[in-house]
Order: C-alpha cells, then structure tokens, then sequence
C-alpha cells in the first residue's frame, strides 16, 4: 500500500515512521533543529508549492527522509488507513 503525499510524491506506507501536524510540532524547538538539520542535510523534501501543514518522516533503505506535505495529518493518516487518528 502506498500513501499519497501531495503532488505527485507517493511513499509505500511501510516505510513511514511518523505523519506530524507542522504548527504543534514546530513549537518545539528539538524539532526546529530537528528539520533544520535534515534541510541541510538534504533530507527535507517539500511536497508542493502551498504553505505545509504536517511533515512525514520516512525510512528509505538506512536513510531518514523528511516530507514537507500541504495535506492534513489526519487526511493522511485517513488515506493510509493505517494509523490511529486522534480527534482534533
């Protein structure tokens, strides 16, 4: 099964680690440095061109890969059917 992440980026679900809401997260300074670090890095990937509203963090293969997605955490939680959504 694979997750539809925005535009025309799909991972297969197996490989997602986290699905994160953006603004509840980044009020945490660990995980400003966190995707600060990954964007230099080269492992930050912006999905589309709209302003993010959560971030996915995937293993591929050894490396951690961090999408920027403009889609809700909870509509892909919804789409990949897999995870436990809590209610906003």
């Amino acid at each position: 099964m694979y997750l539809h992440l925005g535009k025309s980026v799909i991972v297969p679900v197996d490989s997602v680690v986290g699905v994160f809401d953006l603004d509840s997260a980044s009020a945490s300074k660990r995980t400003r440095d966190y995707l600060a670090r990954a964007e230099k890095e080269g492992r930050l990937i912006s999905v589309g061109d709209d302003l993010p509203r959560s971030f996915v963090v995937c293993l591929e293969g050894e490396r951690e890969v961090i999408y920027l997605s403009q889609i809700s955490p909870k509509t892909l939680a919804g789409r990949a059917d897999v995870f436990d959504v809590e209610d906003e």
